[in-house]
Order: C-alpha cells, then sequence, then structure tokens
C-alpha cells in the first residue's frame, strides 16, 4: 500500500530544506484533497510519487517542491492560475512558482497531436523533431522537462483508464516527445521505462511476443551478469589490470524490438541483450583487457569494433566486443577509460548540441553529464532556444520564428499571398493586434481579405527577413516605388503627406512651387506633394529623375545622372525616393 505520510517524511527529512518541502507537503494536500483523477487516485497520490522519484534521484528542495505542486493549476480557468502562482510565488519563490507554471504550459504540446489523430493525418519524423523543440522551449527549464517526464511515467500506469483517442495521443507523445528528449539528455533510465511502457499499450501483441522471445526476465539477466562480473574483475586484477569499476545493463524492450526489425526478427542475430561496460585506467589496460577477455571467452569475430583507434564520427571513443560466454549466453563488452567513458556520455550531448547548434566551448561545464543525472539539471536553467519562438498552425503544423515575431511574421512564413492579404489574426482563439509578440505554443490564425494589402507600418513591428522582404516587394508592385529609398525610421506615406514632411518649417521660407510642366511631378507614386528643383541640374519634363530628402529644405528633384545626387544617394541611401513626370 502506498503510504503517503511515510514517503513525505522521508523526503522531508533528507531534505537540505525541509520547511519548503513541509509547507508544498501541506499546501498540495489541502488543494488536492477535493480532485480525483480519471482513475479515481486523488492527485496528492501521484504529486507524492513525482516528489518521491525526484527526491531519490537527487535533484534539490526547490525542484521536489514544484513537483508536490505541479498539478496545481491545471484545469483551472486562466484568471483563477493567475491567482493560485501569486499564492505559490508568495509561498515557496519565485523559482518554484515559475517551474509549476511551465509544467502546466506543457499542456499546449497536446494540440498538434489531438488535431492530426482527429483528421487522421500522419506525422512525419520532421514534424516530431519540431515538436520536441517546441516541448523544450515551452519548459524553458531542464527541471521543468524532468518533472514532466517523471509524472508522465507514473501516468503511464493509468492509462488504461483513458478514452481511447487520449490514449493515442499520450502514446505518440510519449515515444516520439518525451522518450527521445530524454534519450538526448541522457537520462537512460527514464528513457528505457517510458519506452517500454509505450510499447506494451501501443503494440499489445508485439510485446507480448517479444517477452516470449526473450526467455529470460530483467532480473534473471541481471543475475546472471552478477556472477560474470565477478569472475571478469578476478581475471583482470590477476593480469596486472586495473579495473575502475564494471557496471552492466540490459537492452530495453522497444530498442531490442526496434533492432529485431533490422533482422527479420530473429533474435539470434542481436547480441546486445546484455551489455557490460568495463572501465579501466589507461588505454593500453583496455587492449590487456581484450586480450584477457578473448583468452577465456570465445570472440563473435564480426563484431569486434575499435573505435580507439578508429573513433565514431561524434568523438566516442571505446572498444566493443560481443563473446560467447557460460550456458550459451552472448554478451557485448565495451571497454574504455574514466575519460572516454565521459567523453561517450557527453558525446550525446555533443551530437544534439551541434544539431540545435548550442556553443559547445561555452556551455562546455553545463553540458558535461555525471553517471546519473546531467550536473546542470541541479542548479541550472538553461534555455536552448532563446532566440527562438515556436507556434502552431491551426492544423497542428510547427512553425518557428524569429523571437520578438508578430502574426504579420507568422503569415508570411505560412505563404507569402497569405501575409500579403493578411486582414487580422487570432491567437488561441481570440483576436489580437497584428503587432502582438507571440509566444511559444500559441495557436495562431491568420483571416485573410483578397482585397487587403501590406501596410507600410507593418515594417515598423516585424521581426523576421522574410517578412520584411516580402512586404517590400508587394508593396513596390502595388504602389510603384521602391520602399527600400523610403526613411528607415519610417511614417506610412499618408503620413508624410499629412505631416508635410515634403514641406518646409514656419521659420524658413516656403520652397517655390514648380513651374506649370512641372506640377505633375509624382513623389512615390503620388501627385500634388511640394517639390524644389535642384538648382545643379535643373531637371525638365521628360528627364530621369528621383528625388532627395533633406533635413530642413524636404523633397528635391534631381537628374538621375547628376553626379551630385548621385553621391548623396550612395552616402544616404535611406533619403532617395522615386520620381517621375508621370
Amino acid at each position: 500500500m502506498f503510504n503517503k505520510i511515510d514517503k513525505i517524511k522521508n523526503i522531508i527529512e533528507k531534505s537540505s530544506d525541509p520547511k519548503l518541502i513541509e509547507g508544498a507537503f501541506r499546501f498540495a494536500e489541502a488543494y488536492y484533497k477535493e480532485r480525483e483523477r480519471i482513475s479515481k487516485e486523488n492527485y496528492f497520490d501521484h504529486a507524492i510519487k513525482v516528489a518521491t522519484t525526484l527526491n531519490e534521484m537527487g535533484f534539490d528542495s526547490k525542484v521536489i517542491a514544484a513537483g508536490l505542486l505541479h498539478d496545481v493549476i491545471d484545469e483551472i480557468p486562466t484568471f483563477t492560475q493567475k491567482i493560485e502562482l501569486k499564492e505559490i510565488e508568495k509561498k515557496f519563490g519565485k523559482e518554484v512558482m515559475f517551474m509549476v507554471e511551465r509544467v502546466s504550459e506543457l499542456n499546449k504540446i497536446h494540440y498538434p497531436l489531438t488535431i492530426n489523430i482527429k483528421d487522421k493525418t500522419k506525422l512525419d519524423r520532421e514534424k516530431f523533431e519540431n515538436l520536441q523543440k517546441t516541448f523544450l522551449a515551452l519548459a524553458g527549464d531542464l527541471r521543468v522537462v524532468l518533472i514532466e517526464l517523471v509524472s508522465r511515467l507514473d501516468n503511464l500506469n493509468y492509462l488504461k483508464h483513458f478514452h481511447p483517442d487520449k490514449q493515442k495521443i499520450y502514446l505518440l507523445e510519449t515515444l516520439k516527445i518525451f522518450a527521445p528528449i530524454a534519450d538526448k539528455l541522457g537520462i537512460w533510465e527514464l528513457k528505457y521505462k517510458l519506452e517500454d511502457l509505450t510499447f506494451f499499450y501501443l503494440f499489445p501483441e508485439k510485446f507480448n511476443w517479444l517477452h516470449l522471445q526473450i526467455k529470460e526476465k530483467y532480473k534473471e539477466r541481471k543475475n546472471y551478469l552478477k556472477s560474470f562480473v565477478a569472475r571478469l574483475k578476478k581475471l583482470l586484477k590477476r593480469s596486472g589490470i586495473n579495473v575502475i569499476k564494471i557496471d552492466f545493463r540490459p537492452k530495453s524492450y522497444w530498442s531490442t524490438y526496434k533492432k529485431l526489425l533490422k533482422y527479420n526478427n530473429d533474435i539470434e542475430k542481436i547480441h546486445d541483450l546484455l551489455a557490460l561496460r568495463v572501465i579501466v585506467s589507461t588505454v593500453e589496460n583496455c587492449y590487456k583487457a581484450l586480450g584477457i577477455i578473448h583468452k577465456y571467452w570465445k570472440p563473435f569475430y564480426e563484431e569486434i569494433d575499435d573505435y580507439i583507434i578508429k573513433p565514431k564520427p561524434n568523438g566516442y571513443r571505446s572498444l566493443h566486443t560481443t563473446v560467447f560466454c557460460e550456458k550459451g549466453h552472448i554478451t557485448e563488452i565495451q571497454i574504455r577509460t574514466p575519460e572516454m567513458d565521459k567523453e561517450a556520455e557527453y558525446g550525446v550531448c555533443a551530437h544534439w548540441a551541434y544539431k540545435e547548434k548550442i556553443d559547445l566551448i561555452k556551455d562546455k561545464e553545463k553540458l558535461k553529464l555525471t553517471k546519473e543525472i546531467p550536473e546542470f539539471w541541479k542548479t541550472f536553467k538553461i534555455d536552448f532556444y532563446e532566440n527562438k519562438v515556436f507556434v502552431f498552425t491551426p492544423k497542428g503544423d510547427v512553425i518557428s520564428l524569429a523571437n520578438g515575431a508578430t502574426p504579420v511574421d507568422f503569415a508570411y512564413a505560412v505563404h507569402s499571398e497569405i501575409g500579403n492579404h493578411c486582414e487580422s489574426a487570432k491567437v488561441n482563439g481570440k483576436i489580437v493586434s497584428l503587432s502582438g509578440l507571440l509566444k511559444n505554443g500559441d495557436i495562431v490564425e491568420i483571416i485573410v481579405n483578397k482585397k487587403r494589402s501590406p501596410s507600410p507600418d507593418w515594417l515598423k513591428f516585424i521581426k523576421t527577413n522574410l517578412a520584411r522582404a516580402q512586404i517590400k516587394k508587394a508593396l513596390a508592385k502595388s504602389e510603384g516605388f521602391k520602399l527600400s529609398s523610403l526613411p528607415q525610421k519610417i511614417f506610412s506615406l499618408p503620413q508624410l503627406i499629412t505631416r508635410r514632411v515634403f514641406g518646409i518649417t514656419e521659420k524658413r521660407k516656403r520652397p517655390k512651387k514648380a513651374k506649370k510642366e512641372e506640377k505633375e511631378i509624382y513623389l512615390a507614386g503620388q501627385k500634388g506633394i511640394l517639390v524644389n528643383i535642384a538648382k545643379c541640374c535643373h531637371p525638365k519634363s521628360g528627364d530621369q529623375v528621383s528625388a532627395y530628402l533633406t533635413k530642413y529644405r524636404a523633397a528635391v528633384l534631381h537628374k538621375i545622372s547628376c553626379k551630385n545626387f548621385q553621391k548623396l544617394a550612395k552616402k544616404f541611401p535611406e533619403k532617395v525616393i522615386d520620381a517621375s513626370w508621370k
């Protein structure tokens, strides 16, 4: 029976901040009192399980407190959420409040999968990778990711109580988003458990078939490896080899199944169901240990790999061999130095960092992984996507934009025509300003009007280069001028005219009006605007002309061939504006 009181007492006794844990415990106990999950289990039982797991993994009091409170603001109205978050911040601090808020934000990841299952459309690998990035961006803190992973693992045990459609969403999320993230972060134990439970629910027949194929249970395999390790240690020490440690891991059901698919379901071809890792002091001892192992156990010569002489592309170094042991056991053995062992664990992060363009030199110390949990998880908040924002289309596709992007940026990212005819936008079902900032996980819908065209005002607030280029292109095409020639501290054209930017100040003499033949001069496609005629080149009707915006004398008309104009245009291109006689 699950004893909540004993569990929490144990956590409080071991905590560096017992007052914080006890306070969170009392708060959660009172808050979850009347709340039951679909499985009829009280939310509080789940919260204690999550907190207990976090405590066992060695996390600090703040993370454990956030684990106790992580469901507090779920399934309540937004205005009530804000009230509860303020109360949590007041009682337990800003950091705990932040983690609770972010765990709740992760619920937004359900949307794209819900839409795709409803519409019976498939998500490809690229889309799932984008969802992984969206998940991490929503979390904003790796401790938040861990709380959600631990919570998800416990929830999988109650999946049978879920509606079939919700089961599918939950399982797809776990297999395609959560487990891969655990893999990338090097949290192997959680990864394997998430995968195997998902495998059990998603493909029960295949799981049961595999379970029968693998005749030994995990416990039996571990017992065998313990006796094998004891003998191996004696042999290596007898040969003068300094053995630092030997550990082992059984291969998970899901990873075994994926490997079986490559071998046409032939279990005999999978030789790493039992894998040993031997850590010795030097490179020389790595090769000596390999020789000793091959002396006492026959090697499978097709599966001897030397990644010390020839490392893998990600820098991984180790010796791999597969040997035939007692009672027909086939065992894979990896041999490496402590430095190689660290590199092997860091290599996972290095490979990810390369893909996601993380600065390895800058973040090297933060990214180093310990045996069980990355050390930076315990102390650091790291945002791998601080310059990006990930939002959803109404159909559940992920759109990645620069941080600070607006609905107009989104519209152009979807399609140039949607951007060009964007009239208004809805974010999470509510009409918003086109200049409003988008947040991770927002669902953005653009309302299109074919009669609508881009406004120069959009250039004041758009963030992405794509949107800027498309707006300028559309304006140049529809208005008959090159927008790049307008000042960068921009007004809309009507504002320019209304404010009489092209006129002169009251303290100065008004410019002479152009001659009668020059009254039809057009600036940026508009006529009737006051303009001065340049004295240096005296442009006349029919000449190819352009205008230059001066600080006090407004617009001055030059011939394009005028050397003075060419010098000014080269030095101040933003002050040049298209002009013509028609």
